[in-house]
């Protein structure tokens, strides 16, 4: 089954980045580094807050 892609909040800075929702890697923000969402082997562990999903497959 695919993943899907998701905008998220950063806690710290309220930027606003899409992050695909099986990372692999740990992913930053863009702004100010902190980290968005850390691999688990499935569904990444999302840090901010998930403000809506981008494309659904």
């Amino acid at each position: 089954m695919a993943g899907s892609f998701v905008t998220v909040q950063c806690p710290d800075c309220e930027n606003e980045q899409v992050v695909f929702s099986k990372a692999s890697t740990v992913v930053n923000c863009a702004v100010c580094g902190t980290t968005l969402a850390r691999p688990t082997g499935g569904n990444a562990a999302v840090e901010g807050e998930v403000t809506e999903t981008v494309e659904a497959r």
